[in-house]
């Protein structure tokens, strides 16, 4: 191993990372730094990594990218992990990873490394999409082979280099973010029976203190938003507007206790006001515009691309042939959807669109029902005829059998008192 390049996030652990692969391995380090939105980039953070060793440092701004290529999938398939987690880090691994590969060919490296544990997902995520990107590259993860410091002892070892770090205040929490989410993790947090402290959000206000409910309009072309209020945005952009709306309302806060891949619950609180509000609208819109049964078929594509995501296989054939089918079912899923935001919730009051599947004519009880309601007979026929068959030889399932019922029967003695005597009660008759 002669070069590697380090995901380099320019934090504390990265940062004394340099200079730790630089001894124990007497390689020459590259950084390579991507911006995912969220506020990921720290200030200052090119000039950090070659203070701390680094003989290149590469900065990507990957937010557009990362929006369309990854979110918007991930959105358009409804897809969240467990049903819960909009999947915001999870999704940020395959771009860093594929990102990681594509700066070690370009400078002739023959290893990539990352500061991830050998506790968490990101491990995982990382490893596997790098050997599946290019096999030929070894992956190095410091916290996993001997660096494992202590805070204390990693500030004493960057200071003893002269390694610049962000003087910032201690937190007890780990937190990842990126321009989908932001997840915060470890300290009391730890305890699923403990209430999240205040200090464990940010991106979002306590529903409680948020001001009076406002409407948003958002519209979609093929199952991916363009526009919000009537003003085209580009897809950071668009991210951005509705995670500040939404998040000053108190819209997105998740307490979640998950199941790790490695085989460990942990409890997560994530903030995702944009996901939500989208998520939300998006499903609302193709409960419009597709068919039953495609509906019912997208349920089990979202649970599979999710657990694939979170898994680290989004270089997988079957990730990609799924996300093929999405792309394709998503053609019709577009329109126009309100959503208020009130108090921490997100409720959408409107959908609609020139592909809609709906016809009032159809649903309405009132005039201009173009309804056959006498071929409702002939459908029952045919739909209940399989039920009658097997009932005529097997019974009705859950049927009572053997004992008759009598008034000392429960339900009936409750049917009984709830029969008025119109004599007894002096009615006439």
């Amino acid at each position: 191993m002669k070069k590697v390049v380090l995901a380099y996030s320019g934090g504390l652990d990265t940062s004394v990372a340099v200079a730790w692969l630089r001894e124990q391995f007497g390689v020459d380090v590259v950084t390579l730094t991507v911006d995912v939105g969220g506020g990921s980039l720290r200030t200052g953070v090119e000039g950090r990594a070659i203070s701390a060793g680094a003989s290149r440092a590469y900065v990507v701004d990957a937010r557009k990218t990362f929006v369309r290529d990854f979110c918007w999938p991930n959105l358009q398939a409804n897809a969240r992990y467990q049903g819960v987690y909009p999947l915001a880090t999870a999704l940020a691994r395959p771009l860093i990873a594929q990102l990681l590969v594509e700066v070690a060919q370009r400078e002739g490296a023959d290893a990539v490394a990352h500061g991830c544990t050998g506790k968490g997902n990101d491990q995982v995520r990382f490893d596997v999409a790098v050997h599946a990107l290019d096999p030929s590259l070894e992956v190095v993860a410091p916290m996993r082979v001997g660096m494992g410091l202590s805070r204390d002892q990693s500030i004493d070892y960057a200071a003893a280099r002269g390694i610049e770090l962000p003087i910032t205040k201690s937190s007890p929490y780990s937190i990842d973010v990126n321009i989908w989410g932001r997840s915060c993790e470890t300290g009391v947090l730890e305890d699923p029976w403990a209430a999240p402290p205040a200090d464990a959000y940010a991106w979002t206000v306590a529903p409680s203190d948020a001001p009076p409910a406002v409407d948003l309009l958002l519209e979609f072309e093929g199952g991916v938003p363009v526009s919000l209020d009537g003003e085209r945005l580009d897809p950071v952009a668009l991210v951005e507007r509705v995670n500040e709306l939404a998040g000053a309302h108190g819209v997105g806060r998740i307490d979640h206790v998950e199941d790790r891949l490695v085989g460990i619950k942990s409890r997560e609180i994530y903030e995702s006001p944009a996901a939500t509000v989208l998520l939300a609208a998006h499903a609302a819109l193709e409960s419009l515009t597709l068919t039953k049964d495609t509906l019912r078929f997208n349920r089990r594509v979202a649970d599979e691309l999710a657990q694939l995501t979170y898994d680290g296989l989004w270089f997988s054939a079957l990730h990609r042939d799924l996300r093929g089918y999405v792309a394709s079912a998503q053609r019709v899923v577009s329109g126009e959807v309100r959503v208020r935001l009130d108090h921490g919730s997100a409720v959408v009051t409107g959908r609609r669109s020139p592909l809609s599947l709906y016809e009032k004519n159809l649903a309405t009880y009132d005039t201009g029902d173009s309804f056959d309601h006498a071929s409702a007979v002939g459908f029952i026929e045919i739909f209940g005829l399989p039920l009658r068959t097997e009932a005529a030889r097997h019974g009705a399932v859950g049927a009572r059998h053997g004992a008759a019922w009598t008034w000392t029967d429960p339900l009936l003695e409750r049917l009984e008192a709830s029969v008025t005597d119109p004599v007894a009660a002096g009615t006439p008759s």
